[in-house]
């Protein structure tokens, strides 16, 4: 999705698949996040590790919460995201 005129001065993305939006803000001085991170919940992460793979986007896999599957990966700006699935 295109940010509107109005906005596109504020810099910054919006991401859009389907019914998912994420929009992502810049700032003067910028440091990415490696610890803080949102955590996005998904059905079927195996699928779309699958997918990572096949665009050749690295992941890293962590087993540590009971429960779930999860992986972490870093967005174009190099903020970590967290992507899980409950079992």
């Amino acid at each position: 999705m295109k940010k509107p005129p109005s906005l596109s001065s504020n810099g910054g993305l919006w991401f859009e698949s389907g019914s998912i939006k994420i929009h992502v803000g810049m700032e003067d001085n910028f440091i990415p996040a490696r610890k803080a991170h949102p955590a996005l919940e998904v059905e079927n992460l195996n699928e779309f590790k699958q997918h990572l793979m096949t665009k050749r986007i690295s992941f890293t896999e962590d087993g540590r919460l009971p429960g779930a599957i999860r992986i972490y990966l870093s967005d174009p700006f190099g903020n970590r995201i967290e992507i899980l699935e409950w079992k």
